[in-house]
């Protein structure tokens, strides 16, 4: 690839993530030149303009695309702007990598998807917590089969207030308009690493609990318990109201167990003999910028390969985010209904 021309990118929102985890990883890519960014805020415009030598800002979208005519766009708005945005990327003739969420429903999911089809481009979204050391581990591991046939999953996100919350970054997580909300804020996450943990396997049901405080609109604790098709059951536990940071997961199968909390993961078999799988890491944030670069490796490769060569990493990738959205949506619906099992088709 080093003899190959650069992709040309743009960034349409350049808030926090995207300066402090995007640009950081694309500039891991020695073949990908981000050259364009658009932002309607001129505070974030004068930002890129700060980090990025020789930027070309826009604050209209269309503008951009049609003056750039980037190869992608990577869209890192807030959630409520990101079906436009790449929509409008996607019908350009870029290809598109989304932060998440990709979509906030089905239909519109569903539309990006076919629009991708149609002109034979990538659609991806940003799944980063799968190159997170301690969940790539574990995902070796059952891979190797070590566990067995996995019968159990439990993943616990525990913060004391939403990422970003008293600056910019927080705002859109506080509001529905934006899609805001830690359904959308962690679940997605969560979702992807269960589809993703299990090698594919679809969910087939889901019963949830979402509670909000007085006078506000979006959901701040989620719990909810996920039926798999091979007979698995998973459970996650999501709140910004915890007295501390916590990220911790626990898999189970029929020859052992896996443990992972924080950046630590301990195997342990049915004799009770105990392994450590820990890979260094660095401090966790909320923004995990040293994941994104793994992203844009894989992202880079689909794009260069061509839309064809590409289709099982995509269809993989848009299988997971998916999957994730199936799952909120039926959550919310479970929720409204004194927490009923929803099937989800």
């Amino acid at each position: 690839m080093a003899n190959q021309a650069k992709l040309r990118g743009a960034i349409s929102g350049f808030g926090e993530v995207a300066a402090r985890a995007h640009l950081a990883g694309w500039r891991t890519r020695e073949n990908i030149a981000i050259g364009a960014i658009h932002d309607p805020i001129s505070e974030r415009r004068h930002e890129a303009i700060r980090l990025i030598k020789n930027v070309r800002v826009y604050d209209d979208l269309e503008l951009m695309l049609d003056g750039e005519a980037p190869d992608f766009v990577d869209v890192a708005s807030p959630p409520g702007m990101h079906h436009a945005a790449a929509r409008a990327a996607l019908r350009a003739g870029a290809h598109v990598l989304v932060e998440k969420p990709l979509a906030l429903t089905l239909a519109d999911f569903d539309e990006l998807a076919a629009i991708a089809a149609e002109k034979r481009r990538v659609l991806m979204c940003v799944h980063n917590w799968k190159y997170a050391p301690a969940y790539a581990a574990a995902r070796r591991a059952v891979e190797a089969g070590r566990l067995g046939e996995i019968r159990f999953m439990s993943i616990d996100r525990l913060r004391t207030e939403p990422a970003g919350a008293g600056g910019s970054g927080g705002k859109w997580r506080a509001s529905a308009a934006s899609g805001g909300g830690i359904l959308i804020d962690h679940g997605w996450h969560v979702f992807y690493l269960m589809y993703w943990m299990l090698g594919g396997e679809s969910p087939v049901s889901i019963s949830a609990r979402l509670e909000s405080p007085a006078g506000v609109d979006v959901d701040h604790v989620a719990d909810v318990r996920v039926g798999f098709g091979a007979g698995c059951v998973a459970r996650a536990h999501l709140s910004w109201h915890a007295p501390v940071r916590r990220t911790s997961a626990v898999i189970y199968g029929e020859r052992a167990s896996i443990e992972i909390e924080g950046d630590r993961v301990r195997l342990t078999d049915r004799s009770g003999k105990a392994e450590d799988l820990s890979v260094a890491d660095i401090p966790d944030d909320s923004y995990h910028s040293a994941w994104f670069g793994a992203v844009a490796d894989e992202f880079e490769r689909a794009v260069s390969e061509g839309h064809n060569s590409s289709a099982v990493v995509a269809r993989r990738n848009l299988a997971e985010a998916r999957a994730a959205l199936a799952l909120i949506d039926a959550a919310r619906r479970s929720s409204v209904n004194n927490g009923i099992e929803i099937n989800i088709p």
